[in-house]
């Protein structure tokens, strides 16, 4: 089969298209032919490499697939051969303690397809069948893919970690990227009584008004902090949704009120960053790291989205034989929204 390989780390080139064998299913597997893949930063950290952590290369990339069900294993009752799907990203072995009870994506063993063993970038991908969930006829291939990664990491942050209640104020960095668009909408299904958002653009600033976003900021003109603090009359947010980093982290405390609460799931400035504590604990603020959710979590969500309740934003779809340049295209932080490659198009 056709397949996107990375062999080594390093820029655009090294996404190599190549011939890799077609994968053999178990028992308790399905073989999806592959018609989209969404990226993420962490197919830009695949390819480029990151310092101290160690990549099975060779690896076939990509963790937000959508396709058809191609071939079922004997023990498979949930799909058939011509279901249309998405797929889940992450995988554990579901008899651990931690799987038993809810806990997944904290499980030692806990991987992502296109990080930990082969993903979507290419022809087929065969993966467990309880990874695959089926899209309603309306659904494209392309919006099935957007959704997974970014709305299960969202729901971990503003759900599960940072607790968001009715009527809070959260304000969201980055507003264009997947994840940030992913937290507007659930901050308005909680009723957020208002969502601030920061953004380099006055065209991504308005796409993220017609989300939701009740106070945009471009972070190019004004100093967000201080547009909190007048808005709120000094007092500060409920919710920080920071996966910046050091660029912002300092004033994303300050912009908090009292028992607020700052969740990350990333950090795209930079890996260190200064705290002041005395602010922690004088405040009583909570910093809340996340990653990923348990998959239980993604059954809910994909139930909101078959719904039409939350919903990706897919920027712009680019032919598997220029995915070079869609990695180009999401580094270059152009993009508002998901930046997909349809893998039927070599």
């Amino acid at each position: 089969m056709k397949a996107i390989v990375i062999s080594e780390h390093g820029g655009f080139s090294v996404l190599k298209s190549d011939q890799a064998e077609r994968p053999k299913i178990e028992a308790d597997e399905v073989l999806v032919r592959v018609s989209c893949v969404a990226l993420n930063h962490l197919d830009l950290w695949v390819r480029k490499g990151v310092p101290g952590h160690r990549f099975p290369l060779p690896i076939i990339p990509g963790c937000d697939i959508s396709g058809v069900i191609e071939e079922v294993g004997e023990l498979v009752k949930n799909v058939r051969p011509g279901d249309r799907v998405a797929v889940a990203p992450g995988y554990a072995d579901t008899t651990s303690e931690l799987a038993l009870q809810g806990q997944d994506h904290l499980t030692r063993d806990y991987g992502i397809f296109g990080e930990t063993r082969d993903g979507g970038c290419a022809e087929f991908v065969n993966l467990p069948a309880r990874n695959v969930m089926k899209m309603p006829e309306h659904m494209d291939y392309p919006e099935a893919a957007a959704f997974p990664l970014t709305f299960l990491t969202a729901w971990g942050m503003m759900v599960r970690k940072a607790q968001i209640a009715q009527s809070e104020e959260v304000l969201i960095h980055a507003a264009g990227s997947g994840v940030s668009v992913a937290c507007i909408q659930i901050a308005k299904l909680f009723n957020a009584r208002r969502i601030f958002a920061t953004a380099g653009s006055k065209e991504k600033l308005d796409k993220a008004a017609a989300l939701g976003v009740d106070i945009g900021i471009n972070y190019r003109e004004d100093d967000f902090l201080a547009v909190v603090k007048e808005a709120t009359g000094k007092a500060g947010v409920d919710i920080v949704v920071d996966h910046v980093g050091p660029d912002t982290f300092a004033k994303s405390l300050s912009a908090l009120k009292k028992g607020g609460r700052l969740v990350t799931c990333g950090s795209t400035s930079g890996g260190t960053t200064e705290v002041n504590l005395r602010q922690v604990f004088f405040k009583s603020l909570s910093i809340l790291g996340s990653t990923m959710a348990p998959r239980g979590d993604l059954v809910e969500l994909w139930k909101l989205h078959c719904e039409g309740k939350l919903k990706p934003v897919v920027d712009k779809v680019f032919p598997a034989r220029d995915i070079g340049k869609a990695h180009e295209y999401l580094e270059s932080r152009k993009a508002f929204g998901k930046v997909v490659v349809d893998m039927r198009e070599w």
